[in-house]
């Protein structure tokens, strides 16, 4: 009688499992690895920059993001570097998204600003999202080397009816990997309107704004571009502020 009910109860365990659907690896369910992690010298600083992941690794939608952990390590000449090793990386910032502290959020985008940086050194970053119950995604990784930036140009400003006219001069004479120069604007102080206007660098140092609206004062700021590490661009130092707005017709 005993051993007929122990049949009775396995195969009752064995049909009630056959009727479930297929196991999901724990490892499906974690957050999925960021996409576009990157980091961009401006001036003397990196920023690093990425967006969070909106699905789990499985492909689910993710509904349980946590956070994020920001490393970076430097990395070293081919015979001595190890970046598996445990002490190659150190944690930079550790992300709470209740608390979010150490990053500004735009859109959700997240920007860290890197300052403890050497000339002539490239680090690399990785980071990783993870959700409620702690698990990790896989991490994203991306390395950039820091240069010398250039310094400020000088920047001034003239009205017309229908154009601001932008003139600027290097700091400097023409250095190596020069590019051109991004030309930024904004409306008055409001820094959370500023924007690129070059979709790519200015050759020359001069720019015409023909996209301005008439009573609108406008702030400008230019920075010197280089090409480096493979095409990579590098802003340097930003430039004397100066406004404008469209004039009055004569």
């Amino acid at each position: 009688m005993g051993r007929l009910f122990v049949m009775i109860v396995l195969i009752t365990l064995l049909a009630g499992c056959g009727r479930k659907g297929a196991l999901v690896p724990p490892s499906s369910t974690v957050p999925a690895a960021v996409a576009d992690l990157r980091a961009d010298q401006k001036g003397d600083r990196f920023y690093v920059t990425w967006t969070a992941p909106a699905s789990e690794a499985g492909g689910k939608p993710l509904k349980d993001l946590a956070g994020f952990r920001l490393f970076r390590r430097e990395v070293l000449p081919p015979a001595e570097d190890c970046e598996s090793c445990p002490t190659a990386y150190h944690l930079l910032q550790q992300v709470d998204l209740e608390y979010p502290k150490g990053v500004q959020v735009d859109n959700n985008r997240y920007i860290y600003t890197d300052t403890d940086l050497k000339d002539g050194t490239t680090y690399q970053y990785k980071l990783v999202a993870y959700n409620r119950d702690g698990a990790e995604s896989d991490s994203s990784r991306v390395r950039s080397k820091k240069v010398i930036a250039p310094a400020a140009p000088r920047l001034t400003a003239a009205s017309t009816p229908d154009s601001i006219n932008l003139e600027w001069q290097p700091a400097s004479g023409v250095v190596a990997d020069h590019a051109g120069f991004h030309v930024y604007r904004r409306r008055g102080g409001d820094s959370t309107t500023s924007v690129l206007l070059t979709a790519t660098p200015v050759k020359g140092n001069r720019y015409v704004d023909r996209h301005a609206d008439f009573g609108v004062t406008y702030t400008y700021v230019v920075r010197e571009v280089l090409s480096v590490n493979d095409g990579q661009l590098v802003e340097g130092a930003v430039s004397n502020e100066v406004t404008g707005s469209l004039a009055m017709p004569e």
